[in-house]
């Protein structure tokens, strides 16, 4: 009996440190969120009130009949060719989804993506993508794909640390689950309400699929400017290749667009394209992916486009 005790006081003890960490991370992200929304609202308490409202008005969205509820509509984002759109989420129909219409797709997320999967054309395996275009994708867009579960908070802290002391968003702290959770069920809109599904949607897509699947998927379904959609029609537009016949130095542009494609697209502004593609070899070559001998070689390799 007295060997008991010591056992269910370490259990009790154990879920109650589990639920200390569960409710740090999610006021840290709280925090983290607030104070960087806060730095584009001219009035920090009326944009509280306006987060307040926002959630309030999903609960009344819920109300709203079954029919509107689980509507969850693809669009294709036409293009010149149609081989060159991928599936995103409807703006009207994500709004009349409603609470339990969101909860519902979180959990049964696993569903959700695979059914999203199915209208992703073209579609390319990771393993018929260059190495380094994998390694510079993580390298600039997700140091740390590899260890964490879906949010770095890290990159929270980093970014917040980053944006409170430049005083407008210049840093974004979303993993590439989390980018992916967006691209594939949610809309561009900046809100506290969308931030916090993305968050809940890339921890639960970590749970369901491997990480190279998530990144596989991710890089099918990213925007690389120019009308671009996917590393498959990003390859052959910029490049007039296949995604593995790419070089280390085009993975590198490639890789440097999506942060903001419609700036950093070679076809808009091609110094401002090699620029990024500098900064994105020089990450390579910090994350230890790439020799300083291929990072050099990269450097001065001379790009040539479809379209001049």
């Amino acid at each position: 009996m007295e060997n008991q005790r010591p056992k269910q006081k370490r259990s009790f003890k154990f879920i109650i440190r589990f639920f200390q960490i569960i409710f740090t991370l999610i006021f840290v992200f709280l925090a983290s969120f607030f104070i960087t929304l806060s730095l584009n609202a001219e009035n920090p308490k009326e944009h509280f009130f306006e987060v307040t409202k926002e959630i309030f008005s999903l609960l009344e969205d819920d109300k709203k009949s079954e029919a509107e509820k689980n509507s969850i509509a693809i669009e294709k984002v036409s293009s010149a060719e149609e081989k060159k759109s991928v599936p995103v989420t409807s703006s009207r129909d994500e709004k009349n989804l409603g609470l339990s219409g969101r909860i519902d797709r979180i959990m049964a997320v696993e569903d959700a993506v695979k059914e999203k999967e199915k209208n992703i054309r073209p579609y390319v395996l990771l393993e018929d993508m260059p190495n380094y275009l994998v390694q510079a994708i993580i390298a600039v867009e997700d140091v740390r794909f590899y260890s964490h579960s879906g949010y770095d908070l890290n990159s929270i802290f980093r970014a917040t640390a980053h944006n409170v002391e430049s005083g407008e968003i210049e840093e974004g702290a979303s993993t590439i689950t989390q980018q992916l959770a967006k691209n594939l069920f949610l809309t561009q809109e900046q809100s506290f309400t969308r931030k916090l599904e993305e968050l809940f949607l890339a921890m639960n897509i970590e749970k369901h699929f491997s990480k190279n699947k998530i990144l596989e998927l991710y890089l099918n379904t990213i925007y690389f400017g120019s009308n671009f959609y996917g590393v498959e029609s990003a390859a052959e537009g910029y490049f007039g290749k296949k995604p593995k016949e790419l070089t280390l130095a085009e993975s590198a542009m490639l890789a440097g667009l999506p942060n903001a494609p419609s700036v950093y697209s070679p076809y808009v502004n091609f110094l401002l394209a090699k620029k990024r593609q500098l900064v994105v070899i020089n990450a390579m070559l910090k994350n230890k992916a790439i020799s300083s001998r291929d990072a050099e070689n990269a450097r001065i390799e001379e790009i040539v486009l479809v379209r001049e």
